[in-house]
């Protein structure tokens, strides 16, 4: 299994797309206006406490107040609050809380006006970016995640990760961290942290607890609300998160990106430095590494899969709706029982992929094809739960339903992934899409002018333009294209771009550059 990470770097965001074997698993964006970016930590103040929802909303900048449950407080809420007022009036220097004395634990039962009031300035951490009408939705109980361990301040207890397979390494891993954890940190382990030494750990560990201290550095005197620690770049918090053995590349289209995961990629893994590459090629990098077509052909409302079968989702505004279809597969077993399982157990793959490429969360209902036999649904449970290990997400399923029906509930943390992939028709609606007479007419004429203009006696033109466009110059004897060569006596080299709407097209010089 290869898995590479290919980075596309845009004026104003910057794109992920994780591939295994070849085939796109994630993608993600990080634009640079994402001031509440899930990790994220805030000095805020309480705007109003409200009883009816045992809730708070708090003012953390945005433009609705963020969402602030009870339960999402923390036990050691007192501390914090205690930390927070000495901190900020510079009473207290020592941030390393070995000699902080802690307060009781509250209530896990209270009442929110019994702890916290309006106007009270609280360390909060985005645990759920905006999405749709909603604030961010946030929580006190600050964690800070490294590459193997996860710190909890005011917290003494270490828990591991359930991924990690045997009850020999988990004791190992406790042992390990307890011997080195400071004191009033607790410490969760994560899935990585497997067979690794006790160094390893500690130096995490202290990376930790450097980021700790210089946050509450920028405490004293900060103003509501303010940013006083950022979570990673995407591009290293991906790293951070999915980077093992099995990665073969790392590809750059930016200088700078590719120098900041190079170092990053030194810290966490130096025997693994030389995959990252700097992509310098011609042609756009998702282009290259077949990324476009696999997005156009993914995020629509229809999902192909091999062998004729596909699915179709639905969105709602609670939850979605994912139906199997056999389409033409269903002449091509024995009988309809093996031809059920058999599409059933290719869309269980395709739906675990299309889950977490889409970002999909909430409730997610899935109606697979009709199955009688008790062995082929526990087998399609058991297939659909192993093609969901790598998610990380947490999520549940559910067995069939007497219905057939299969219930899946993700976590959402973030806004889904949504990709228009239609397009409208520029003939008009109820016309077929052929290739506008209007559109190559323009084309004609802006060759017509460059041929004039000072690019005439450069080197060559390539013009760039949707596949469908671009067959439409290219086939037939003679083609456009050639017309073009008996006219002007110059060679237009035709390049199809995936990326490109159905009107768009651009003309490039030898050196790649538009030619206006």
């Amino acid at each position: 299994m290869n898995r590479e990470l290919v980075v596309r770097s845009r004026h104003d965001s910057v794109d992920f797309a994780l591939l295994k074997d070849g085939k796109l698993i994630e993608l993600h964006k990080d634009e640079d206006d994402n001031n509440f970016a899930v990790g994220d930590i805030f000095l805020a103040k309480i705007r109003k406490p409200v009883s009816g929802l045992n809730a708070a909303f708090v003012d953390v900048g945005y433009e609705k107040d963020a969402f602030l449950h009870y339960h999402d407080l923390g036990p050691q809420l007192s501390s914090l609050l205690k930390f927070i007022k000495q901190a900020r009036t510079g009473k207290l220097r020592d941030f390393s809380l070995k000699n902080f004395p802690f307060e009781k634990d509250i209530d896990k039962n209270g009442g929110i006006n019994d702890v916290i009031k309006a106007n009270q300035s609280l360390l909060v951490q985005i645990v759920k970016e905006p999405i749709s009408t909603k604030g961010p939705r946030i929580s006190s109980e600050l964690s800070i995640a490294g590459r193997y361990l996860v710190m909890v301040p005011f917290s003494d207890r270490v828990s591991v990760s359930q991924k990690i397979g045997t009850r020999e390494e988990k004791n190992r891993l406790i042992r390990l961290v307890k011997s080195i954890k400071p004191k009033g940190f607790g410490v969760i382990i994560r899935t990585v942290a497997e067979g690794k030494k006790v160094a390893e750990l500690d130096k995490d560990l202290q990376n930790l607890q450097s980021k700790w201290i210089a946050m509450c550095k920028k405490i004293y005197k900060a103003p509501h609300p303010s940013k006083v620690l950022v979570e990673v770049n995407r591009a290293s918090s991906i790293l951070r998160d999915v980077f093992n053995d099995t990665f073969t590349g790392i590809h750059v289209d930016d200088e700078t990106l590719h120098d900041q995961i190079k170092d990053y990629l030194h810290e966490i893994a130096p025997d693994k430095v030389s995959i990252v590459k700097h992509y310098t090629g011609s042609a756009p990098i998702f282009e290259k590494f077949g990324i476009e077509r696999q997005i156009k052909t993914s995020f629509g409302r229809t999902a192909s899969m091999s062998k004729g079968a596909y699915l179709v989702i639905e969105h709602t505004e609670a939850l979605h709706v994912i139906d199997v279809n056999s389409g033409n597969r269903s002449n091509k077993a024995k009988n309809q029982e093996d031809t059920a399982l058999e599409v059933n157990l290719l869309a269980a793959t395709e739906i675990a992929r299309q889950l977490r490429l889409r970002d999909m969360g909430g409730i997610i209902v899935i109606d697979f094809i009709d199955m009688t036999r008790g062995d082929h649904r526990r087998k399609l449970f058991d297939h659909l739960r192993d093609e969901m290990k790598d998610d990380r997400a947490k999520h549940k399923i559910l067995p069939p339903s007497k219905f057939g029906l299969v219930q899946i509930t993700r976590q959402r943390v973030r806004p889904e992934m949504k990709i228009k992939t239609s397009e409208e028709n520029p003939n008009g609606s109820g016309q077929e899409i052929e290739a506008p007479i209007v559109l190559i007419e323009k084309i004609n004429t802006d060759l017509e002018r460059i041929m004039k203009g000072p690019n005439k006696n450069k080197g060559g033109i390539t013009l760039n333009l949707h596949p469908f466009i671009a067959a439409y110059l290219t086939k037939g004897f003679p083609s456009i294209r050639s017309k073009w060569f008996l006219e002007h006596k110059k060679w237009v080299k035709v390049q199809p771009r995936d990326a490109y709407t159905y009107l768009e097209y651009r003309f490039k010089d030898k050196d790649g550059k538009t030619i206006r």
